[in-house]
């Protein structure tokens, strides 16, 4: 064989290597270790906690690249809970989520940049109670390990605060506070 077709094929076979490392991974959010915790101010005294349980949905992590990584994630409203039924029940009614008319709430990233070597700056349509609004938070990288079953994990979470008014959420204000702080943390399974 001709020595230049032979080089020639293997800096081929390097660069596919190459590009087959640098690829995006995919992730489906494991609802059964990912969660969504809210925390209000209750007649300007303590806080009180909620979360809802398993949200779902997709995340594209570009190493390399992180401007080519995503976030698209479900959280099904109804699965509210504050640990008191009767508050879950009016959380859920049509004075605040109002779970009938607005099921779900979604978010989905339109722009991710990296600000450190664990975090992202990530840029999305957070759609809560019929209303889009445009947020930027920051993401940490907690981590990335193997199951025992062989699988790839990979962490993302992050901490930031919205105005509940700002999605037509005003019922009981201010007894109920504005704010809303939020811990979105999610375990991706690729």
């Amino acid at each position: 064989m001709n020595r230049n077709f032979l080089s020639g094929l293997c800096g081929f076979l390097m660069m596919a290597g190459l590009a087959q490392l640098a690829q995006a991974d995919d992730y489906k959010a494991d609802p059964v270790h990912s969660a969504v915790i809210f925390s209000v101010h209750h007649f300007d005294a303590g806080y009180v906690y909620g979360s809802f349980i398993g949200p779902t949905g997709t995340i594209t992590y570009d190493a390399d690249d992180p401007t080519k990584s995503s976030f698209d994630l479900t959280v099904n409203v109804d699965s509210l809970d504050t640990r008191q039924q009767n508050r879950d029940n009016d959380l859920k009614g049509p004075d605040f989520f109002d779970v009938k008319q607005f099921p779900t709430m979604t978010f989905k990233s339109t722009s991710v940049k990296k600000t450190s070597d664990t975090q992202l700056e990530v840029t999305g349509d957070l759609t809560l109670h019929g209303q889009t609004k445009s947020v930027t938070v920051t993401m940490d990288l907690t981590g990335t390990g193997k199951s025992p079953q062989g699988e790839t994990r990979s962490g993302f979470e992050t901490h930031f605060s919205i105005n509940r008014s700002d999605f037509g959420m005003n019922y009981d204000a201010p007894a109920i506070g504005d704010e809303v702080r939020i811990i979105v943390a999610v375990e991706g399974i690729k």
